[in-house]
């Protein structure tokens, strides 16, 4: 079996670069970094040695397909965010082109509009498309569905991720948590559909391994996808915690600012964040996770709490995101089917698949 041809789209990026480095000396994929800058892709690929190559590449070119098609291209893994601004453009380049295609968005609607608006064009080329390989929703998922296992009922689900101070962020995922800072996100609670304001009062968290930290609302997929699918009867919350107490007021008061209607696009702000942030450093640290929060009726009737909390080291926590994409790509060069069609990737990796990738970051993940 040929190897599978694997173009990273932003392989230098955050993510992207990660997900290069986790894939370049795998068996049966051929590595190919892509973006706009042809220099920094060949820099990059030249450092990751096993015949990675560059490729100039343009997700918003209109001869995308050509591109990906002249290239051989078997699977493209979109990293180059931020989704919440963009539509499926590069989904569609590769359907028309005959390969497979994985991102990382945790845009909602972008994630969530995604099978109605992509699954006949997928079938008909008889490829997979899964949108969401990233912590939410195929983490989360996986995370809910080990906790829930034969459960007759679950009542709520409740989400925070809590990144490291001094983990990077990049532009791009800034810029799209800034996107809905202080706009209204539709929420599940009290068993009917409630507007909230993104990242405005934040509330205490409790972790495992961690201080307690304020975490604020995050409008992410599963937030839409969960209630539905799991039959949630209360309540599905997601929430981000961030280390230093001043970073998380400071989105408050962005997000004040926007419902007040003095701040427009605080999305403006990602640039200066992220050439911000460090100056924190010395309030904060190195580590950072994720909780998951569960309640309902377990196999027997009974009344069950759950939690599951992952704690992520020496600045690993984004390895995280780039997990789920990684296990597809993976899965697919060994000859595993996806599903054709496209499709989110909730409930597509198990937990379990999860585990080798913790260990390999020295993260820890506990449950009560």
């Amino acid at each position: 079996m040929s190897a599978l041809k694997t173009l990273v789209l932003g392989g230098y990026g955050n993510f992207g670069a990660r997900i290069a480095r986790a894939l370049v000396n795998e068996p049966g994929i051929d590595v190919v970094v892509g973006g706009r800058d042809l220099l920094r892709a060949a820099v990059f690929a030249a450092g990751l040695g096993g015949g990675a190559q560059a490729l100039r590449v343009d997700a918003a070119s209109p001869s995308l397909a050509a591109t990906l098609q002249a290239n051989g291209i078997g699977l493209v893994i979109h990293t180059a965010g931020p989704f919440q601004a963009q539509g499926h453009g590069v989904a569609l380049a590769c359907a028309a082109a005959g390969c497979h295609y994985v991102d990382l968005a945790d845009g909602r609607r972008f994630v969530c509009d995604f099978p109605a608006a992509l699954h006949e064009t997928f079938q008909r080329a008889g490829r997979s498309a899964i949108t969401g390989a990233s912590t939410v929703p195929a983490l989360s998922s996986a995370v809910v569905e080990h906790l829930c296992a034969g459960w007759q009922a679950i009542y709520s689900v409740d989400i925070c991720i809590a990144p490291a101070q001094s983990a990077p962020r990049g532009v791009a995922t800034l810029a799209g948590v800034l996107s809905y800072c202080g706009a209204p996100v539709s929420v599940w609670q009290e068993g009917r559909w409630q507007p909230r304001t993104g990242w405005a009062q934040p509330e205490p968290v409790r972790f495992a391994r961690m201080k307690p930290r304020l975490g604020a609302l995050c409008d992410v997929p599963d937030l839409e996808i969960f209630p539905e699918r799991y039959r949630v009867r209360d309540r599905v919350m997601f929430r981000a915690a961030l280390e230093v107490g001043l970073s998380q007021r400071a989105f408050a008061w962005i997000a004040a600012a926007r419902s007040k209607g003095w701040l427009f696009r605080p999305e403006k702000l990602a640039r200066l964040l992220h050439w911000s942030a460090p100056v924190l450093n010395p309030w904060g640290s190195a580590l950072g996770g994720m909780v998951v929060r569960v309640s309902g009726l377990d196999s027997q009737g009974e009344a069950l709490q759950r939690a599951w909390h992952l704690s992520a080291d020496n600045d690993h926590g984004p390895e995280i995101p780039a997990m789920p994409a990684i296990l597809l790509a993976r899965r697919l060069a060994q000859g595993h089917a996806l599903p054709v069609g496209a499709h989110t990737a909730t409930g597509l990796i198990p937990l379990a698949s999860f585990t080798p990738e913790f260990a390999r970051w020295g993260m820890v993940t506990d449950e009560a």
